[in-house]
């Protein structure tokens, strides 16, 4: 196989000729939404203890912006905190077809990168795009794969996207791109071990997948070569971390440009994991219906590639240990949401997981596998819940909200952001400032240099490095 026939390849030609005004409208939009989503969750998570250890940990002075922090790091010092905060309470956006977090991940490292180098809005913009769509497309080959074999598609696909997308940033030539995501086949990694007692380590995949992306594409620039076959070798990138699959990568050579599979990013109404968002909306419709002193069982009916992740060990799934598991526990999610309407920032507290009434709610709660049940192409939720009269209630949630059935509105976007740069203790003018920013990137004023428009919406100066 000749280097020309390799996908890595066939990507970095694309991705060099690709420019930043041949990008359709649709797409610029949910690059800009998803700068909104993502610059209000990095910076809601700006008080954490996680976030705070990075911030003592990752501490080389550069002139790279800390989201809510006037930290100045150097590029993947940012990449690495930022992208760690943006999806460390798992309230990012996702994707229909494998929960891929593209946005924790691509804009850390594309605005790290734009910033380090001075370029532009336009040029940002350019590698938002590119990183996103070989992000989602990745998942569209590996579905339930990479899951399957025990590691996470954010950490692992991610930085193969990082590095598409900070390539088509920095305008690397299509050689350099080539080997660039050769070099990030060996920098992919994330294991799902965090799940057995919810430490904290999936919290750090999408800041890891950046700079690892981030310093691939560096790596590759100075002359550092790479596989051209990481994707479809032998030992390629499919046979490591999804060997359970037939790879088609067709879905990654095909329609490059014509086909914008980005423009169906889904966003999250609720701080948790994909696969519960549906089971969430069951759970507060059925609350006006019922009690919870009424209900006998809630049984769930979930899909089989759900189960490892978000149901087993049921005893765990039901008495979580911390605020953190409990995002992937699906009878928690089901229980708060029943009782307090909501599964936002505020229901996965320490206090909120040792509430007896949710945990004793949590108890009744079960789930039997549907076969027919479409995962990963569409995320649904249905429960019976049986009552103490011996009748029925049946809730169906048919698809993801916020997804492409049920889209985010920009109103709702702005909301939400709103909400989290007030979570996070702000100013609130600090979410329009946002907003204004990712609405520029694409306008007339994208020339302007990512470091000022990045300082302005700080309302920081653009001079000062380090802590």
């Amino acid at each position: 196989m000749t280097e020309q026939a390799t996908v890595a390849a066939l990507l970095g030609r694309w991705i060099t000729a690709l420019a930043p005004d041949e990008l359709p409208a649709a797409v610029t939009q949910a690059c800009a939404d998803t700068v909104i989503d993502t610059f209000g969750l990095s910076i809601a998570a700006r008080h954490t203890n996680y976030v705070t250890a990075l911030r003592e940990s990752w501490t080389a002075a550069g002139r790279c912006s800390v989201l809510g922090a006037s930290d100045r790091l150097d590029a993947a010092a940012a990449a690495m905190i930022n992208g760690t905060a943006a999806h460390g309470e798992d309230f990012d956006n996702t994707f229909e077809g494998c929960p891929i977090h593209w946005g924790a991940v691509i804009v850390p490292a594309v605005m790290a990168a734009a910033e380090e180098f001075e370029l532009s809005g336009s040029q940002a913009l350019k590698g938002l795009a590119v990183g996103g769509e070989v992000m989602c497309r990745l998942g569209l080959i590996a579905q339930k794969g990479v899951h399957t074999a025990g590691f996470h598609p954010t950490a692992v696909l991610g930085a193969m996207g990082a590095a598409a997308g900070v390539a088509a940033t920095l305008n690397l030539t299509a050689q350099q791109t080539t080997h660039a995501l050769g070099i990030a086949g060996s920098m992919a990694s994330g294991i799902i071990e965090y799940l057995a007692d919810g430490s904290w380590t999936k919290r750090m995949h999408a800041g890891w997948a950046a700079q690892s992306g981030l310093r691939a594409v560096l790596m590759a620039r100075a002359g550092f070569t790479g596989p051209a076959t990481v994707f479809e070798g032998t030992h390629g990138l499919m046979h490591g971390f999804a060997p359970s699959v037939t790879p088609d990568f067709d879905i990654l050579r095909e329609q490059l440009g014509s086909l914008w599979h980005v423009e169906k990013t889904a966003f999250k109404p609720y701080a948790c994991g994909t696969m519960t968002q549906p089971f969430v909306d069951c759970a507060t419709r059925l609350a006006p219906q019922t009690t919870a002193e009424d209900i006998v069982s809630l049984r769930c009916q979930v899909a089989e590639g759900t189960v490892h992740r978000l149901w087993e060990p049921l005893a765990l799934k039901r008495r979580p240990p911390n605020p953190y598991a409990a995002k992937f526990s699906t009878p928690y999610c089901i229980a708060v949401g029943f009782l307090r309407g909501d599964a936002g920032l505020a229901e996965f507290t320490d206090e909120s997981v040792r509430d007896p009434a949710v945990l004793a709610l949590a108890e009744r709660i079960s789930y039997s596998i549907d076969p027919a049940d479409e995962y990963p192409r569409n995320y649904t939720g249905k429960i019976t819940a049986t009552l103490k009269d011996g009748s029925t209630l049946v809730e169906f949630q048919p698809f993801l909200r916020g997804g492409s059935h049920d889209p985010m509105t920009r109103e709702q976007l702005q909301a939400k952001c709103a909400a989290n740069v007030a979570y996070a203790g702000m100013e609130a003018e600090l979410a329009g400032a946002i907003v204004s920013f990712a609405d520029r990137l694409g306008s007339t004023e994208a020339s302007h240099a990512i470091g000022e428009m990045l300082a302005e919406m700080h309302g920081q100066p653009t001079t000062s490095t380090g802590r």
